[in-house]
């Protein structure tokens, strides 16, 4: 994966209706080895990685490099969106695009904070990177980021096999000029 090219890091953090996104700091470890811990959120990305495990590789300030967020609420971290662009990326109609990942803690899940922290990373992709197209992957069967991409305005490039599970891509086209 490779950065985001030009654009400045970290950017000041984004503001929503109920949320922050900002750049991941030392106070977030212990969210973020929840996350990665967890059997829920792990169900369509391979299984959940060993709390001692992680305990021991996650550095004191983990994912802090250009296009992690950290999604806060009330203070708290509730969630990760991360924005990389993949020159190498395995499907060639993803190659060099922004790509969207996200993970959320169940407690967060179902309460429209998925869709209000990826609308708000995406509009600042659009201000930063303007005329970029945005590619996101999910497993098929992860019926929730299924309708994810569908509200974020995301359609369907292909379907592929990999990691032993029917894979979806789908992109969304750059955001149309104000000019």
């Amino acid at each position: 994966m490779e950065d985001l090219g030009s654009v400045t890091w970290p950017p000041e953090p984004i503001r929503t209706g109920r949320l922050v996104l900002r750049e991941p700091e030392s106070r977030d470890r212990p969210a973020f080895l929840e996350l990665l811990a967890s059997p829920e959120v792990h169900t369509y990305l391979g299984g959940p990685r060993p709390r001692d495990e992680l305990a021991r590789e996650v550095p004191a300030t983990p994912q802090q490099y250009p296009g992690s967020f950290v999604v806060e609420r009330g203070g708290s971290m509730i969630g990760q969106l991360l924005l990389r662009r993949s020159p190498g990326h395995h499907r060639p109609a993803a190659a060099g695009k922004v790509d969207l990942g996200y993970l959320f803690l169940p407690s967060a899940w179902g309460r429209g904070f998925a869709t209000e922290a990826c609308a708000a990373a995406l509009g600042w992709v659009d201000g930063v990177l303007p005329g970029e197209p945005v590619v996101l992957t999910t497993q098929t069967a992860n019926t929730r980021s299924m309708r994810l991409a569908a509200r974020l305005g995301f359609t369907e490039v292909e379907r592929f096999e990999a990691w032993g599970a029917e894979q979806w891509l789908g992109m969304r086209p750059p955001a149309a000029s104000s000019g």
